[in-house]
């Protein structure tokens, strides 16, 4: 990777970084690829990705299946090398974690309790004992967990599994937090009550967030900026603002006329790439 100063590209400065004051992008990526040898031969992933984030910003990305878009989530968190492209990230702050991550799936220590597990990235940086409760203590007290502490995940529903894997990251203090869909598997309500918590706790820290969906309704949700990707490779397709003011309820968003619209348009954008890779999925040529 090459890092090489760059500017902020005026088609990205938006109504989030006036009202936040700040245009300093905290992630920098710059014609970012990534290519894996396979089988059938060589298949690019990510293909020319260039794009801004400023600190503090939610930012969604969404595309079709086989986009690439947790192939950029795992080269952000050091799991993957891009094949070409710069990377830059700024500097955390002393003794802050650069990221942590929630995946998709149930990642919990299943011999921890919930209380070990969300104190785990803290223990691990020797984070003093007493601190380790506090922190730990508002966490779980925020996401309604205080009383399931002592439990272990194979005693919690999947909805629950999912707070403490928040609760984990937000304790940990990270300076960016990556999140690979990780209420998809949830059925509609716990998905909404996350949603709902996940914002809550989100507005006492404005973390710089990374968080991918297959949900337009999502991404609209919880968002300051959506990418929509194209199908394979994955490209920027659109970057878009949400212009919806914060702090947000998820209920009283939705019900606003303009909701289904912004979503109706960022759909519209997204059905032509997941139809373009269903033609591929089924072996014609992409239009």
């Amino acid at each position: 990777m090459i890092a090489t100063p760059l500017t902020s590209p005026p088609s990205f400065a938006s109504s989030f970084e006036q009202a936040n004051g700040d245009s300093l992008a905290k992630i920098r990526l710059r014609h970012l690829t990534k290519s894996f040898e396979t089988q059938s031969g060589l298949v690019t992933a990510l293909d020319n990705v260039s794009l801004d984030i400023p600190s503090g910003c939610f930012f969604m990305i969404v595309g079709p299946s086989g986009c690439g878009k947790t192939t950029l989530l795992r080269i952000l968190a050091n799991l993957e090398t891009p094949t070409s492209g710069s990377v830059e990230i700024g500097a955390p702050a002393q003794f802050r974690p650069g990221n942590s991550m929630v995946f998709q799936g149930d990642s919990l220590f299943p011999w921890m309790t919930v209380y070990d597990n969300a104190a785990y990235g803290l223990a691990l940086r020797h984070v003093p004992k007493a601190e380790i409760r506090e922190i730990v203590g508002h966490y779980l007290s925020r996401t309604g967990l205080t009383r399931f502490a002592k439990s272990y995940p194979h005693q919690l529903s999947g909805g629950m599994r999912q707070r403490v894997s928040i609760v984990r990251a937000f304790a940990n203090d990270p300076d960016i937090l990556l999140m690979d869909e990780p209420f998809s598997a949830l059925d509609e309500q716990n998905k909404l009550l996350l949603q709902e918590e996940l914002l809550r706790i989100w507005e006492e820290t404005r973390k710089t967030v990374l968080f991918i969906t297959h949900s337009v309704d999502e991404a609209v949700t919880l968002g300051d900026r959506i990418m929509v990707m194209t199908a394979q490779p994955g490209s920027v397709k659109q970057i878009v603002d949400v212009p919806f003011g914060r702090p947000r309820s998820v209920l009283e968003l939705r019900a606003k006329p303009e909701y289904g619209e912004f979503v109706y348009s960022i759909w519209g954008q997204l059905r032509d790439e997941v139809d373009r890779a269903r033609t591929l999925d089924l072996g014609g040529k992409a239009p």
